[in-house]
Formats: C-alpha cells, sequence, structure tokens
C-alpha cells in the first residue's frame, strides 16, 4: 500500500515495498513481519493513526525483519518517534541485509549518527536528536566503480530531507543479502513508535 501524502518523483518508477499499517489489526505483528526479539505489536491513537510500537520495556535490543529478501542495491526509509526520560534517550534505526547488515541507527545518549554493521559501529557523526516529533531515516547501498557504499541521513518528519548523505562507509565487499529491519533499544523507558516504511530502488526521489 502506498502512504497518505508521500508524492513520487518518478511516476514510472515505484516502491519495492510500503506499509503505513492503517490496513493492518490493531494488537498484532503483521503476518508478513518477523520479530527477532521484541513484543512489536500495530496500535492506534487519534493523533497518529496507526503505527508499529515498541514497548519501553525491557531495556534491550529488540529487532525485527519486513519487506522482500534483497540483494545488490537498494534503499528503506521509516518514520520513527521516541521520547526521552531525564538524560536517557532510545536508539532506533533502520537496515539492509538481514540481520548481519548494515544499519543507520540514530544513538540519542551518544548523541551520533551511526553505521554499524553487526556489533561493530563502521562510522559515526555527531546528530543531536530532538524529541517531540517524527524522525526520518533513509539508508541506502549502492554500487561506485569497484566499491559499494553504504550512506544515510536523518531529519525531522516535516522539514527539509538534507541535500547530500550525512553519513557513508564504503567497502569492495558486496552488502549481504536478506531483508530489511526496523531496530530499537528504549534506554528512556518510554515506547518507540516506527511508520511509513518504503523500500525503494536507489535513485528514487521522494517529495
Amino acid at each position: 500500500m502506498l502512504m497518505a501524502g508521500v508524492v513520487f518523483a518518478e511516476a514510472e518508477i515505484r516502491p519495492i515495498f510500503s506499509n503505513d499499517f492503517s490496513r493492518e489489526a490493531v494488537g498484532q505483528l503483521p503476518k508478513d513481519f518477523l520479530a527477532i526479539a521484541g513484543d512489536f505489536t500495530v496500535m492506534e491513537d487519534d493523533r497518529d493513526g496507526r503505527f508499529l510500537v515498541l514497548p519501553g520495556a525491557p531495556l534491550e535490543s529488540f529487532g525485527l525483519l519486513f519487506g522482500p529478501t534483497l540483494k545488490g542495491e537498494a534503499g528503506v526509509r521509516a518514520r520513527f518517534f521516541g521520547t526521552k526520560a531525564g538524560r536517557k534517550f532510545p536508539a532506533f534505526g533502520l537496515s539492509l541485509g538481514g540481520v548481519g547488515g548494515y544499519r543507520l541507527q540514530v544513538s540519542g545518549n551518544k548523541k551520533w549518527l551511526e553505521i554499524v554493521q553487526g556489533d561493530e559501529v563502521r562510522q559515526s557523526v555527531e546528530y543531536l536528536w530532538n524529541e517531540g516529533g517524527w524522525t526520518n531515516l533513509l539508508l541506502q547501498v549502492r554500487k561506485a566503480g569497484g566499491e559499494w557504499v553504504i550512506e544515510g541521513k536523518v531529519w525531522p518528519s516535516g522539514g527539509v530531507e538534507p541535500a547530500g548523505w550525512m553519513i557513508s562507509v564504503s567497502t569492495p565487499v558486496e552488502p549481504p543479502g536478506g531483508r530489511p529491519g526496523l531496530w530499537g533499544t528504549p534506554y528512556s523507558g518510554t515506547p518507540i513508535r516506527f511508520d511509513d516504511l518504503l523500500v525503494i530502488p536507489v535513485g528514487l526521489v521522494i517529495k
């Protein structure tokens, strides 16, 4: 399904996968989603409609896989909503290439935007996440000459998407294939919301 209010600049190119949870049953995990760990469920409220939520407890790292199995070039985008508690901030992100693939992650406690592979932080840049609204993340894997480039960006929902990529790493080894993923660690003890999932071809412009 296509998200309301999302416009694609190239009419002939469509998303590979999309889900805004508007047709999913409340209180359940969509049947084509695979929870690696965590009690992810669809919830609904008057402000945001339906969305996927990860509870604020227990305090561990959780993730799930969704969409088709991919290999090679692809992009994935989603919206995230979390809140802080005192000086504690959540961490959240999305990935390509299954559990062992590359993940773009906002780490609020560290004030970083990271690219992570497995348990290894491959690159990090300073990023000050502000609560109070939804946050867009976009991760892309593409071939550039003899190397593969993994690049990402983050911006507030409703704001202007950065023109350039904010963080990137390169490798001569083709990234692993697998399904896209969503990830969250509720360090603040409050739920993390996920919405408007898109898997897109490389270079597709979204307005």
